[in-house]
């Protein structure tokens, strides 16, 4: 059964046509893998879909139901890791996710979510480490925990593996296997090997403003 879809989706920005045409699906359980040279619109569908933008044309739905009309309740079904990491330098590395924790999953059993996430992405000994001192593929692993540390159906990843060691994206790799055994689904976009069992793949490519992207070749 189909979650999550978009239909004859059009991006602008900066009066360029990032793409346009553009449809996709995804399945209970499933991930769908977004693909295709930088300025094919990668992260601006990611950023669509989880509401940062608004498409100029098509529509996207959960369900059936389309998100522009139910803003509040889609975001409160997603988490979106963007290129920046999320984290406060002043906080520690638990202070950050538990911040994530509680904002999405209420302080109801915070802490052992928090613990849960430090233990899946190999960080516990980092726990009272300030952010402000960890190295960026630490920085990476804790603004990953928080999609652990609260509870969402909908993973928006932007090239989640960047700053990883193989032994971190492994675990990544896992992490979203399991989410999406228990009903998730994951949006991934990447220029790496994902190890993932029934993905689809989505080349942004045909959908692109070609222009821009030779301009941005040659």
């Amino acid at each position: 059964m189909t979650l999550f879809n978009g239909s004859q989706l059009t991006c602008i920005r900066g009066e360029r046509t990032v793409f346009t045409g553009l449809d996709f699906a995804i399945d209970a359980e499933g991930m769908l893998l977004l693909v295709g040279p930088n300025g094919s619109g990668k992260s601006s569908l990611l950023r669509l879909m989880c509401g940062l933008l608004t498409p100029a044309a098509g529509a996207m739905s959960w369900q059936g139901e389309d998100i522009a009309e139910e803003r509040e309740h889609h975001n409160g079904r997603l988490h979106y890791v963007g290129h920046h990491d999320a984290i406060k330098s002043v906080l520690t590395v638990q202070e950050n996710i538990a911040f994530w924790a509680e904002m999405h999953g209420g302080k109801q059993d915070a802490k052992k979510r928090v613990g849960d996430a430090l233990d899946a992405f190999g960080i516990p000994h980092l726990a009272d480490v300030p952010a402000r001192y960890l190295s960026a593929g630490q920085r990476r692993r804790t603004s990953l925990a928080r999609i652990l540390a609260s509870k969402a159906d909908l993973w928006l990843l932007d090239e989640p593996t960047t700053a990883l060691d193989k032994s971190a994206i492994a675990s990544l790799e896992q992490i979203m296997a399991d989410h999406r055994k228990s009903g998730g689904i994951a949006v991934v976009s990447t220029h790496a090997e994902v190890n993932a069992e029934d993905t689809t793949t989505l080349d942004l490519t045909p959908f692109a403003n070609n222009r821009y992207n030779d301009i941005k070749a040659a």
